[in-house]
């Protein structure tokens, strides 16, 4: 954050909302697998793993409402429905790959900053902790 940025409580609020929807697990996967291309409802629910019928169903609901995916009816008996990427959900999926990268590259730094801590706990010490001053 810069210094001269000016807090404003709506954007974080609006930003708290938005990053709860796309930032839940099942959204994140259910864009990830629509990246590939436009997916029927019993497709989606086989490969993303874990996911319930009911949770499918509201992460969808809560995708398209957001503008982030397209649900479309083709009138055919019985009828078939499939969902696809907006140009909104597309430009969400390159973040979400590059969050992806990200991890991947970082993993083992992380896992390592995890285990000193651990054992930082286990020994029952806090670890070493960098006190920020408040200017």
């Amino acid at each position: 954050m810069s210094p001269g940025h000016i807090h404003v409580p709506t954007d974080c609020r609006t930003v708290t909302e938005i990053l709860s929807r796309v930032g839940d697990k099942w959204s994140v996967q259910v864009v990830v697998q629509l990246g590939s291309g436009p997916k029927r409802f019993n497709e989606l629910r086989r490969i993303v793993s874990g996911i319930s019928q009911r949770m499918l169903t509201l992460t969808l609901r809560g995708l398209e409402r957001d503008g982030l995916v397209t649900r479309t009816v083709y009138p055919t008996i019985p009828p078939r429905v499939e969902y696809q990427l907006t140009g909104l959900g597309c430009s969400l999926l390159k973040t979400v790959r590059a969050l992806g990268a990200w991890a991947i590259e970082n993993r083992d730094e992380i896992l390592a900053a995890r285990r000193r801590f651990d054992a930082a706990e286990d020994e029952g010490r806090a670890p070493e902790r960098k006190r920020q001053d408040a200017a």
